[in-house]
């Protein structure tokens, strides 16, 4: 059993890659809404709005990725490549399947979509113009980052880190080349964000089926991706689906609460696309760690360390309440510099400020709850309390509440908000309890379940 200090070195050798990674893919999609923001604040409305069919694409195939590296991070343990290389080709098929869908809705009917999202003529328009392009990218997301967590879960966190990095960097410059209209390009606007997309996307998932096997030895085959036998296929959707389910419940829910403020106005909607921005860099940190350890954990639940893991839970948790109090502080310090860095309208600087001091507290509780599911709980296999907890939550106490203060009492716009951010703080609690009763402490590889 290793000591706090080792604990706390060896988590974050797995974690700080992770969290470099999404730092570049916050800071991606904050360039992302300040180029498109200096268009005009209609523009950057419909990209944020566009943006929650990607959201929630995300979140599913979050959820299918974090499965995925939970089994393979056990079997890691265990040592067994040729196991790991079926988990690998079964979840790429689901996951070209589920994108596969996303792509034909947003790019065969981008305005029906756009108009869930809001009623404003220019918005549908606009949006309908960047979905139409960034649709077809998601077809190549699957691959990429299923492939991505099976390096992380072997512990080739770094190549995984470089691969994603590098798309995100390249997202940037090209998309600043194309809504620019830069070295000779025309000017595209909204369409030309979401031509860059594409492009990093295709680039990224090349790399990572010509990289994979070099430098983790689980291979790609198509013969995987096609065949997987009927008892692995039932040990990833016990342990995925639930966290697949909670991905798609969870988005769902944030993407009602964008349908809930682009009904109250552009002014909530653009200022809700910057404090998100914010949060999400805020927390960096702890969703790193929530990654980290989950892997972490998993290779000593699979390797048969069970006490080893429950002790060294620990450790992490506390190194999460100093991540947060950290992010917390910074989005308070942070704040009367946002505001003047965005080009908004006074009513939306005005409900950015007030936004982004929700969002200080909102931290606190999101990054415990983050490392519980996604972290502690996912490595042994606990997945479906989380669908439980999440979905209960969401759909029978935040959505329903903020439709009612909307649209119901018609509350003041920022008390909508307040409301709705109360989500995380409920369930946290619950998901302490479920921690301390331990039934995540468990090898779920086939020879440990047995």
């Amino acid at each position: 059993m290793k000591n706090n200090k080792a604990v706390i070195r060896d988590v974050i050798a797995l974690s700080l890659p992770i969290a470099v990674q999404n730092i570049f893919s916050t800071a991606v999609s904050s360039a992302d809404v300040l180029m498109v923001g200096m268009i005009g604040q209609d523009s950057l409305s419909a990209v944020s709005l566009a943006g929650q069919v990607t959201f929630v694409l995300n979140l599913i195939l979050l959820g299918l990725t974090i499965g995925t590296s939970l089994i393979v991070a056990q079997y890691f343990g265990k040592g067994d490549i040729p196991v790991i290389e079926k988990i690998q080709g079964y979840s790429m098929r689901m996951a070209i399947i589920i994108s596969s869908f996303f792509f034909f809705v947003t790019v065969f009917f981008p305005n029906v979509v756009m108009r869930v999202f809001t009623v404003d003529s220019v918005l549908v328009e606009e949006g309908a113009k960047y979905l139409g392009i960034v649709g077809i990218s998601y077809i190549f997301m699957g691959v990429s980052q299923v492939a991505e967590a099976v390096m992380k879960a072997v512990k080739k966190v770094k190549i995984s880190t470089v691969i994603g990095t590098t798309a995100l960097v390249l997202n940037v410059i090209f998309n600043g080349v194309f809504i620019f209209g830069l070295l000779g390009i025309p000017k595209m606007g909204v369409a030309g964000a979401a031509l860059g997309t594409l492009i990093a996307r295709v680039i990224e998932v090349l790399w990572c089926i010509l990289t994979i096997k070099r430098n983790t030895g689980v291979g790609i085959s198509f013969d995987n991706l096609i065949h997987t036998d009927r008892e692995l296929k039932r040990q990833f959707w016990h342990y995925t689906l639930p966290i697949t389910l909670n991905g798609l419940s969870w988005g769902g829910a944030f993407a009602t609460y964008s349908v809930i403020l682009g009904h109250i106005g552009s002014d909530m909607v653009a200022a809700n696309s910057i404090a998100t921005i914010v949060r999400n860099f805020a927390l960096v940190g702890c969703n790193g760690i929530a990654s980290g350890a989950g892997i972490y954990l998993g290779t000593l639940l699979g390797s048969g360390e069970l006490k080893s893991a429950k002790s060294e839970a620990v450790v992490i948790l506390q190194l999460t309440f100093i991540l947060a109090i950290v992010g917390g502080s910074l989005v308070v310090l942070a704040k009367p510099f946002i505001a003047n860095m965005t080009n908004l309208t006074g009513t939306a600087k005005t409900y950015l400020g007030q936004m982004l001091l929700i969002n200080a507290v909102y931290i606190l509780t999101k990054a415990y709850n983050c490392v519980f599911n996604n972290g502690i709980l996912s490595a042994g296999g606990d997945t479906g309390f989380g669908l439980i907890c999440d979905t209960i939550d969401m759909w029978c106490y935040s959505v329903p509440l903020g439709f009612i203060a909307a649209f119901v009492l018609h509350l003041p716009p920022m008390v909508v908000y307040l409301l709705i951010s109360t989500d995380e703080l409920v369930k946290l609690p619950v998901y302490y309890l479920r921690y301390r009763q331990g039934k995540w402490i468990q090898n779920i590889t086939k020879e440990g379940a047995a």
